[in-house]
């Protein structure tokens, strides 16, 4: 009976085909039912974000700006000396309103941030949403968040760098100042005092639950996340490890290689050579003052014994009657051994 009437309503569907916009009726027929049916919240996916990336990010930002102003400095470097050093707040705030203006506002990574894969996301709308699937998604900042950024990163930094310039160059903190003037460098201080309290409790809580590494990102609930689940080491480890050994080798060879004498060494190795013919001969292929082969020889006149140019002119310059080291002769001049200078003399 029951494979009768699936039989019949098979061929009533196959001599009735549904009309093209079924699912639509069927959609607006479904849609308030669908509506009416409670929410289901989720709990949200717990992501943890190294806190070394978000550490080294900071970092990198800080030496882009500094990279930056180190090109921008050299722009000036034939103006007057000095006049650069004045204008300095301005800027540093112009450089962090680029930096800004081309990461942030335009929804894309600082470079710091770019570098270790990190990008900034809105934690109030996922929280308010509840459903996430892997922990990463998420919206940007919104437009009001960015402009706050701005105010607290570039335009805060500024107004106190000048603040505390201005305050010092009037001297508010000198017992001779107005009482106004002292309780305002007062008031400065207590600011900074609170100011880096806060940081320092922020930088505590941020090592124990790795988010908001700033007073600002907690402020806005800016949270850094993972741009992508997966992302390729940009250096490798071995070639870093065998570039520290070999910087820490050469810094010890250029440590202990002045320290160690190497005509005592060279005097102690040759008993062990095999060239024996060098060995005997060693008297007369030696300087006597430097106790080292000379590379272009030059023979004292007239005893024809092989000297180094700087050893025996330094000795002839310093004492007019200076005698050979081998033979006790006076010298009264020198030849280039093998060459076509000769007779080559000095004044007595």
């Amino acid at each position: 009976m029951l494979r009768e009437t699936l039989a019949s309503s098979s061929s009533a569907v196959d001599n009735h085909p549904p009309a093209e916009d079924a699912w639509v009726q069927t959609y607006h027929r479904l849609l308030p039912q669908w509506r009416s049916l409670p929410i289901s919240h989720q709990p949200i996916i717990p992501v943890s974000v190294s806190r070394v990336n978000q550490v080294d990010a900071q970092r990198l930002d800080v030496e882009m700006s500094a990279m930056l102003k180190e090109q921008l400095v050299k722009v000036f470097s034939l103006m007057k000396p000095g006049m650069l050093f004045q204008y300095e707040p301005e800027l540093d705030a112009f450089l962090e309103f680029l930096i800004w203006r081309f990461s942030i506002w335009v929804d894309k990574p600082t470079p710091g941030n770019a570098l270790m894969n990190l990008r900034y996301r809105d934690e109030r709308a996922v929280e308010m949403r509840g459903k996430v699937r892997t922990g990463l998604e998420g919206p940007g900042l919104t437009v009001a968040q960015k402009l706050w950024y701005c105010i607290a990163t570039v335009g805060g930094q500024y107004i106190w760098a000048r603040l505390q310039s201005f305050s010092a160059f009037r001297r508010w903190g000198d017992s001779e100042q107005t009482p106004l003037a002292r309780r305002a460098w007062t008031l400065i201080q207590q600011i900074e005092g609170i100011f880096k309290a806060a940081s320092f409790a922020n930088l505590v809580i941020f090592l124990y639950s790795g988010r908001y590494r700033t007073l600002i990102e907690r402020a806005l609930q800016a949270r850094l996340v993972y741009g992508s689940p997966h992302m390729n080491r940009a250096v490798s480890f071995e070639y870093m490890n065998r570039q520290l050994v070999w910087n820490e080798f050469s810094e010890m060879l250029l440590l202990l290689l002045p320290l160690l004498n190497s005509s005592s060494i060279k005097n102690f190795l040759r008993p062990f050579s095999k060239d024996k013919s060098s060995s005997s001969g060693g008297d007369e292929t030696v300087c006597p003052i430097c106790l080292l082969s000379p590379t272009v020889p030059f023979l004292a006149l007239p005893c024809q014994h092989s000297y180094c140019y700087y050893c025996l002119r330094t000795r002839c310059s310093a004492a007019p009657s200076f005698r050979c080291s081998r033979c006790n002769e006076p010298v009264i001049a020198m030849q280039r051994h093998g060459g076509s200078i000769k007779n080559i003399t000095w004044e007595k």
